[in-house]
């Protein structure tokens, strides 16, 4: 992989002093990247023996896996720029965006188009369905201010459980009759049931719009990784150090300001001077690793902070056990896989000639059941899962790999406006030197072109003088992958997930 310097900007304005990135994911990297074009070295301390975060990408025996699937699609032009920076063009492949519903052996377009589940359901069912619409619109549940309550009002029990249901509740842990109301709106405005019928009956009269996504995207082909080992290269090149394996377990900070990042390799301690630090960790944890600690109100609000946690298992199957999309939402109650990726539709490089591989992925807490388990018995039980949707048979697996990911998605829960603001405030006050980016540092529901936006903002904030409100970015109420949308923001949708107060 190359490993030159980045293209040299003009000389930077003023040296930021010793600057050290906590983090070697999207923006960790990003941050070193733009440093290194003004000229300025950093060091960059990475707790795991792997660059990219949750962008990263596994190997294991040749087989290649996306952890969680990243789309290279971007509304903001910087990002887009940066990308083909890092990756000359030809590393890019340009794919077909396909997903859709896989529920009782049959593929439903996704996002949802009532008229095609409607057909896909068949006759009897169907009828079912606009029955319990019908039902639910004479009489609606009294409480819609709950995500099951609205969806139930407009679409009827039946198609709420078959499409809504469970796979709400399999991705984020909580019941969907807990949920907020406005989470769902945004997510189902463009779907119409009644809509639905009448086209059914006046298809050529009465056709509904339904926004357009983008139909490729482009990606890597060795995967997202490939991305973030290439930039990794390259700002060491460029006189930057990364250390890996080295997971920081204090900020020194005094007289208002962070002045050393100690970090752990190998059992050995190292402190690294610094007049600035930008941190990508998780924001609970640099709180918590402040020394001298924060007091006890910041302490608690950093521990508040929820996280959801992810693994994937990878089988190897036969190419003709694949299918074309990038990955299939799993709606059946039976199973609890709730996203099936097929590497093979990302990258042709990802998998061998004749085969493909299949990533079950699963939506757990960390120290749970399913997280503790052992990888066998999760590959079984992933085997098992295939052979239930019907999606492969047991014979045709020849390999299977667990590849776990920790705090994977920020929660947002009823308190943790609160808590991020506890927390940014102490920042602010005690060490206005430490600046927070990325999904996890912001403890905020960013993609990876958001993680690497608030890194190339901050970098500009520290050295080009500028005052760019990181806390801005992804603030939409929606991200779409929609064809010719517009505005400002950057955003991406995520629900509150109610959590009961602590007795």
């Amino acid at each position: 992989m190359a490993s030159d310097a980045p293209p040299p900007d003009e000389a930077a304005a003023t040296s930021p002093g010793a600057v050290v990135i906590i983090g070697a994911g999207p923006a960790g990297l990003t941050a070193a990247y733009e440093l290194a074009k003004r000229h300025v070295t950093a060091t960059v301390l990475e707790a795991d023996d792997v660059v990219g975060g949750i962008s990263r990408t596994v190997e294991r025996d040749g087989w290649r896996f996306d952890i969680g699937g990243h789309r290279f699609f971007t509304k903001v032009d910087e990002v887009e720029r940066l990308w083909h920076e890092i990756l000359p063009d030809e590393d890019f492949l340009l794919r077909p965006r396909k997903s859709r519903i896989f529920y009782n052996g049959k593929y439903f377009d996704y996002p949802l188009r009532a008229f095609n589940a409607l057909r896909n359901l068949g006759i009897v069912e169907a009828i079912k369905c606009v029955v319990s619409y019908v039902w639910a619109r004479i009489r609606p549940p009294k409480d819609q201010t709950n995500y099951e309550g609205w969806l139930v009002a407009r679409f009827g029990w039946r198609l709420y459980r078959t499409f809504f249901k469970t796979y709400t509740e399999k991705v984020w842990g909580v019941p969907v009759s807990s949920m907020p109301a406005d989470w769902a709106a945004q997510r189902v405005k463009n779907l119409s049931l009644s809509s639905a019928v009448i086209n059914a009956i006046l298809p050529k009269r009465n056709q509904t719009d339904i926004t357009s996504l983008i139909e490729e995207f482009q990606y890597p082909k060795y995967g997202p990784g490939m991305m973030w080992e290439v930039c990794r290269d390259k700002v060491e090149a460029a006189g930057s150090k990364v250390v890996m394996s080295s997971p920081v377990v204090a900020i020194e900070h005094a007289d208002g300001r962070a002045t050393a990042v100690v970090s752990e390799t190998d059992g050995v301690r190292t402190s690294y001077p610094a007049e600035h630090v930008i941190s990508s960790m998780p924001m609970s944890e640099l709180l918590l690793a402040m020394d001298p600690p924060v007091p006890a109100d910041v302490e608690r609000a950093a521990r508040d902070l929820q996280f959801r946690d992810f693994l994937s298992v990878a089988l190897v199957v036969p190419e003709t056990d694949g299918f074309p999309d990038n990955w299939i939402y799993i709606h059946d109650p039976e199973v609890q896989v709730g996203r099936i990726q097929n590497y093979g539709s990302w990258s042709p490089y990802m998998v061998k000639p004749g085969y493909t591989c299949l990533g079950l992925e699963y939506f757990v807490f960390e120290g749970d059941e399913m997280w503790n388990a052992a990888d066998e018995d999760l590959i079984e039980q992933a085997k098992r899962e295939l052979l239930i949707l019907g999606l492969a048979e047991l014979r045709d697996i020849e390999a299977g790999y667990v590849v776990r990911m920790p705090k994977a998605y920020p929660t947002y829960d009823q308190f943790y406006k609160d808590n991020v603001e506890v927390l940014k405030g102490w920042l602010a006050e005690h060490a206005p030197n430490v600046h927070p980016v990325g999904r996890n540092g912001m403890h905020k529901y960013n993609n990876q072109d958001h993680s690497m936006y608030t890194a190339q903002l901050t970098v500009e904030n520290i050295v080009d003088g500028t005052d760019h409100d990181i806390w801005s970015v992804n603030v939409e109420e929606e991200y779409h992958e929609e064809k010719g949308s517009s505005g400002s923001g950057t955003g991406r949708d995520a629900p509150i997930i109610p959590r009961a107060v602590a007795s």
